[in-house]
């Protein structure tokens, strides 16, 4: 058995003191890997059932034989279950994860945590230290340093907590009309957009896509919630541009 608990790594960053955390749950008898923003809790392993299907859902949505290879974006690399489940999918080339917070991306480079081999040692997987709302609204350089103006068949969002709980006051814009427009600027034509929440389906969120995309729909993802003992929902949009 492991430390019933073990703080592997605290620093600070621009937006708050951030924290990697294993414990050993007795409930669940498995170990639970958390990030701490302050005192706010971002992400745990023990709730990861959204975060796969944010990759699922939003790459289901490219079909056609004629558009792979895939190349997709990641905003938010965090315990890396959004990443691991892009690599899951045989179409994907090449994958970019961006994530303003260097510890975080430095958690993976030194193996802190569960799937860091399986990114960190992946061909098609770059762990790119960004601003991915600076980013998004950005023709040039977007979201490939090295290749300016790149296109791309997906970008996959998950940072915030919702659009209406943002992390930080300047990521507000980015799920406004103009936010998105610049977007798709970085989309090939069909290219997908596709966003975790952990609020239920916004009628405002949904409106918002449908001014910028050809399609925007809702899921909502029920995954069993072992601290509460009951079923807990997140919902997760993909947007199409045709």
């Amino acid at each position: 058995m492991s430390r019933r608990f073990e703080e592997l790594d605290w620093q600070p960053s621009p937006i708050g003191e951030i924290s990697l955390r294993r414990r050993f749950d007795p409930a669940v008898k498995v170990d639970v890997y958390e990030i701490k923003l302050d005192d706010e809790f971002l992400m745990s392993s023990l709730f990861t059932v959204a975060e796969i299907e944010l990759a699922r859902l939003g790459l289901a949505a490219l079909t056609g034989a004629d558009r792979e290879p895939l190349d997709v974006v990641v905003g938010g690399l965090g315990l890396g279950y959004t990443a691991q489940a892009v690599l899951d999918d045989p179409r994907v080339g090449s994958l970019i994860v961006v994530d303003k917070l260097g510890a975080v991306i430095g958690w993976h480079r030194r193996g802190l945590l569960p799937f860091a081999r399986l990114l960190t040692e992946d061909p098609r997987c770059r762990l790119v230290e960004g601003d991915f709302f600076a980013l998004a609204g950005s023709d040039e350089p977007g979201f490939d340093p090295d290749r300016p103006g790149r296109r791309f068949d997906a970008v996959l969002l998950d940072i915030d907590h919702s659009p209406s709980q943002v992390l930080h006051p300047s990521h507000a814009a980015f799920y406004r009309s103009a936010g998105l427009r610049q977007l798709t600027g970085q989309l090939r034509p069909g290219g997908v957009f596709a966003l975790w929440s952990n609020d239920p389906p916004d009628d405002a969120v949904l409106a918002t896509l449908d001014e910028v995309f050809a399609t925007a729909r809702a899921h909502v993802v029920t995954f069993a919630n072992p601290i509460q003992g009951r079923q807990s929902a997140n919902t997760v949009y993909v947007a199409t541009t045709t």
